[in-house]
């Protein structure tokens, strides 16, 4: 299945023709069906359901947008997206595809439901294949992207603010990254690039940890301290590099993307991309205190609670950390 997943992403790479473009987003659909729906949780299959649901309609939004701007143009070719109708439906179908707001309400639900390594999957690869399609089709649209963008740190930092449950706050601050790499797409695509790769290396430690520690709500975090003294330690790091505070590689990307905003005088839509962030920055801080601040309640005389040794590979975390 991971094998099929890897395979729908690299032919939607390949890809200059629109519906072999769409075959390689249904094939990673379908090959990672079965994953999320592994455990046999009727939350998971829950999840999946939504996730199947959703990406079917964003399939077939992209399929019909394709085949509309053959019909206009007569060519299937990705480049060749000139009309305004087609570029709009395909930039909306691949929002729903990868969780932009306000197509996102599906992203924290279906990511609640899953365990933490599919819920990694679907946070980092999944979003691949859509942002290799919105990068080559060099959307004109210019105020749908930006609308798209702020709508989507604005949500991604609001919704986050009132969760108890690590997933759903991961699902949120994915949308946010995700709005400000949209933010800046068309005017300089490899900076959201550069976003991407940095937003995968973050979201792959966190999840990680998490999944070492196994606490899923911000309340079983406060006993890391006691399991994984260094990880708890180190997480908080992520997390501020993830809010994007000044000395972490976080700041990077946020950084140069305000300039990028500001040089096309869009200072307004940078300022308010600027103040977004400080809503996804409380709930990371949140996290953050919890795993180091705060003693879980022990009733017993001994702090250390009895646990079985892990058996996670920590080799990746390390190396993203």
């Amino acid at each position: 299945l991971l094998f099929a997943m890897g395979l729908g992403t690299t032919i939607t790479f390949a890809s200059s023709h629109w519906l072999l473009a769409w075959m390689g987003l249904e094939i990673n659909t379908l090959a990672i069906l079965p994953l999320m729906c592994q455990s046999h949780h009727p939350r998971a299959v829950e999840a999946t359901i939504k996730y199947f649901l959703t990406q079917a309609t964003a399939a077939a939004m992209l399929l019909f947008a394709s085949i509309t701007n053959a019909w206009i143009t007569g060519q299937w070719n990705l480049e060749f997206m000139s009309y305004s109708l087609p570029t709009t439906l395909v930039t909306v179908a691949l929002a729903l595809k990868i969780g932009l707001a306000p197509l996102h309400a599906w992203m924290p639900e279906v990511l609640q439901g899953l365990d933490l390594t599919t819920g990694l999957i679907l946070s980092t690869w999944q979003k691949l294949a859509p942002f290799c399609l919105l990068l080559q089709i060099n959307p004109s649209n210019t105020s749908l992207l930006l609308i798209l963008g702020l709508a989507s740190t604005f949500v991604g930092g609001w919704g986050g603010l009132n969760q108890n449950q690590l997933r759903k706050i991961l699902a949120y601050s994915s949308i946010a990254h995700l709005g400000w790499m949209i933010l800046v797409l068309q005017f300089f695509p490899s900076l959201t690039l550069l976003t991407l790769l940095m937003y995968f290396v973050m979201t792959f430690s966190l999840f990680i940890s998490f999944k070492v520690n196994n606490s899923t709500t911000i309340n079983s975090l406060s006993m890391s301290w006691s399991k994984t003294p260094i990880i708890s330690s180190m997480v908080p790091f992520i997390l501020l590099s993830l809010g994007g505070l000044p000395p972490l590689s976080g700041f990077m990307p946020k950084w140069l993307i305000l300039q990028e905003l500001t040089k096309q005088s869009l200072a307004p839509l940078a300022t308010l991309a600027a103040l977004s962030a400080l809503l996804s920055l409380y709930f990371y801080l949140r996290i953050s205190y919890a795993m180091t601040l705060t003693m879980s309640p022990n009733t017993l005389l001994n702090a250390l609670p009895w646990r079985l040794p892990s058996n996670q590979h920590t080799l990746p975390l390390a190396i993203t950390t």
